[in-house]
């Protein structure tokens, strides 16, 4: 891979992992503060929306070489 595309490819990864974390805060905030409408379901909303927001903190974190 050429070092001249290498920065788009950082840019756009950094942005889609923010992208990830905000999508993922929202979802956790909508989840815990909506238990009673989601019942029995409220547990495993909240564990996938806290694996976004890791996911999301893994794309930022990631050093891309």
């Amino acid at each position: 891979m050429s070092e001249e595309g290498s920065f788009g490819l950082t840019a756009a990864e950094k942005f889609f992992g923010l992208i990830l974390v905000i999508v993922g805060a929202l979802a956790t905030y909508f989840t815990f503060t909506s238990t009673q409408a989601l019942g029995a379901y409220s547990g495993f909303f909240g564990f996938l929306s806290i694996v976004i927001i890791a996911l999301g903190l893994f794309l930022i974190i990631a050093k891309t070489e």
